[in-house]
């Protein structure tokens, strides 16, 4: 077991580490900084200028320990390809924000299309090539699954897109999604080794690869992981579920995930329907509790307190 799991962990905590100090030099010499909006909390506009694009630290971490053990472990496979299908789209966005310096990045049409292709590409590969069912296990209830027929196709479109999403809507303060999913990656090693799925190589990476990255994005954050890192996250969240079949797990162990992307969605209809109120300060949920006072760090700390408690709920729920 060690080799499948503390292995992996050191490796890409290693690697992440010691490409920290190249990469983030590099990127400020490309200017590749962030661009804080005006209508944002005004203590993020000190931030201005600060790297972004960091995700290929976590992706070149996770990539190379999985070098390791593609070979032997197949299964890993799927999870590298949906991970680094979104972290090329989340790359192209933020190339061309940051260093086209095109500020709209991929158009909404494009953005789209590219993950309806990669989530295709992922749903083809499952049903053709592995034998993995799309039947989703339900929490609490042992033993049995959800199969919804043909439906469960566009039902993966809808979860794995949203949590794509809600992994990208989370990365708005220092740490705050590297420490959410880093914990999210933890629940995934323990599934995989308890349901002997033999994915926890890609699993225990991530883990280790976010732990590295932490180092760096931590308040103040000296790097940001951009879309490149975010969108490859909630690729990675999704994939290594639906590897498992723990699909339906997702809005436990991402529940930070599926609050923000509520809380924007929330945000948008409420400010329609009233003519311009607002239901939050602002929306996603993190600025709301920052525009009410909270320190970054302390929201960082809370939010990833509940996806630790929720993290231990699904273990029982398996």
């Amino acid at each position: 077991m060690s080799l499948s799991v503390c292995i992996p962990v050191l490796l890409s905590f290693l690697v992440s580490v010691l490409l920290g100090p190249v990469i983030i030099p590099f990127l400020k010499r490309l200017k590749a900084g962030q661009t804080i909006r005006d209508e944002g909390p005004k203590s993020h506009l000190k931030k201005n200028g600060t790297p972004t694009m960091g995700g290929i630290l976590i992706l070149s971490a996770m990539i190379v320990t999985s070098l390791f053990y593609m070979k032997d472990y197949p299964e890993i496979n799927p999870i590298l390809l949906l991970t680094l299908g979104f972290g090329l789209i989340g790359f192209l966005d933020d190339y061309i924000k940051v260093i086209l310096k095109r500020s709209m990045g991929l158009t909404p049409l494009q953005k789209m299309a590219g993950q309806l292709v990669v989530t295709g590409l992922f749903a083809y590969y499952l049903l053709k090539v592995t034998d993995i069912s799309l039947a989703a296990k339900i929490p609490f209830m042992p033993g049995v699954e959800l199969d919804l027929g043909w439906l469960n196709i566009p039902l993966l479109f809808f979860i794995i897109i949203g949590t794509v999403n809600g992994a990208n809507f989370t990365d708005g303060l220092d740490g705050l999604a590297a420490s959410v999913t880093v914990l999210a990656a933890s629940f995934l090693s323990a599934a995989a080794i308890g349901t002997g799925t033999r994915i926890e190589p890609i699993t225990c990476a991530v883990a280790g690869a976010l732990m590295g990255f932490l180092l760096f994005n931590v308040y103040p954050a000296s790097v940001f992981m951009g879309d490149t890192g975010s969108l490859a996250l909630g690729g990675f969240v999704a994939a290594s579920a639906y590897m498992m079949q723990l699909q339906l797990f997702i809005p436990i162990i991402a529940f930070i995930y599926v609050i923000e992307v509520v809380s924007v969605i929330l945000q948008v209809v409420y400010f329609k329907v009233t003519g311009g109120k607002r239901l939050f300060r602002m929306a996603p949920l993190h600025h709301h509790f920052e525009l009410g006072g909270w320190s970054e760090t302390r929201i960082v700390a809370v939010f990833s307190i509940i996806t630790a408690i929720l993290c231990l709920v699904a273990l029982i729920a398996m």
